[in-house]
């Protein structure tokens, strides 16, 4: 596991590009897939739940980082006191 995970560093800017290419390719296929009755409003959207999931991922992302400094870190003489 530890080999695979310091491949995956090394290689950074390829895995970066590769989910990029992967966010555009199913976009793609959103544009391109059968649409039903529509039950919420970004169903007619293409590419909505794709782009809604990748920016509320974001902004878990920094709110849990804002939430464990807030909550979680302590100083550096937290235990010697």
């Amino acid at each position: 596991m530890a080999k695979l995970l310091s491949f995956l560093y090394d290689k950074s800017n390829i895995v970066k590009w590769f989910f990029f290419a992967l966010l555009i390719f199913i976009i793609v296929f959103d544009y391109f897939a059968e649409r039903h009755a529509a039950h919420f409003f970004g169903d007619n959207i293409i590419g909505f739940w794709t782009i809604f999931g990748v920016f509320i991922c974001l902004a878990m992302i920094i709110i849990c980082k804002g939430l464990s400094h807030v909550w979680l870190m302590k100083g550096e003489d937290y235990y010697d006191n």
